[in-house]
């Protein structure tokens, strides 16, 4: 295995703990960001990958730039998405529960880009509780997605809901 491979393994968050183990002490009812990941895709590099950072605000297509909460302002920007994904137990083992596309626009030239918090926000928490909002993206960015998520992990992506495949089609 490659070490790009390893660092792709190895920064995924799977399953963690069990979180309906009926422990309801201190932070019981909390919401558990612990199976949530955020997957990077750069249509223009034709690349997809994990980058933790994001849960932050801090990946690396997001540093080094001032945002802005309006598009108009960055009309040349380099357009990525941040993906969360959660996963989920099912009967049949972990799989790919939620899945939700928020565009980022990066000019680095002018060191500014756009993002809607309010989006991000919005759509990390559907990911959480295992919406599937991708129709928004474009189809390379759509197809990017679906080649990482079965390349990372297939029993999850055949576990996954017949949504997730329909909304992310083989071509």
């Amino acid at each position: 295995m490659s070490s790009d491979q390893e660092k792709k393994k190895n920064s995924f968050t799977i399953i963690k703990d069990d979180s309906t183990d009926g422990h309801g002490g201190y932070g019981g009812g909390a919401i558990s960001l612990e199976n949530m990941s955020a997957v990077i895709v750069d249509p223009n590099e034709d690349k997809a990958y994990v980058d933790m950072g994001a849960m932050h605000a801090r990946s690396d297509v997001e540093r080094r730039v001032k945002f802005q909460p309006d598009k108009d302002k960055v009309p040349n920007g380099k357009l990525y998405w941040i993906v969360w994904v959660n996963v989920a137990r099912g009967e049949n083992g972990p799989y790919y529960s939620g899945v939700t596309g928020c565009e980022i626009r990066v000019d680095r030239s002018i060191k500014l880009a756009y993002k809607s918090m309010p989006e991000h926000v919005k759509h990390m928490e559907k990911a959480l509780k295992g919406k599937v909002i991708v129709d928004h993206m474009d189809d390379h960015s759509k197809k990017l997605l679906r080649d990482f998520l079965v390349d990372f992990n297939e029993d999850m992506w055949n576990n996954s809901t017949d949504e997730l495949k329909e909304a992310l089609p083989e071509s």
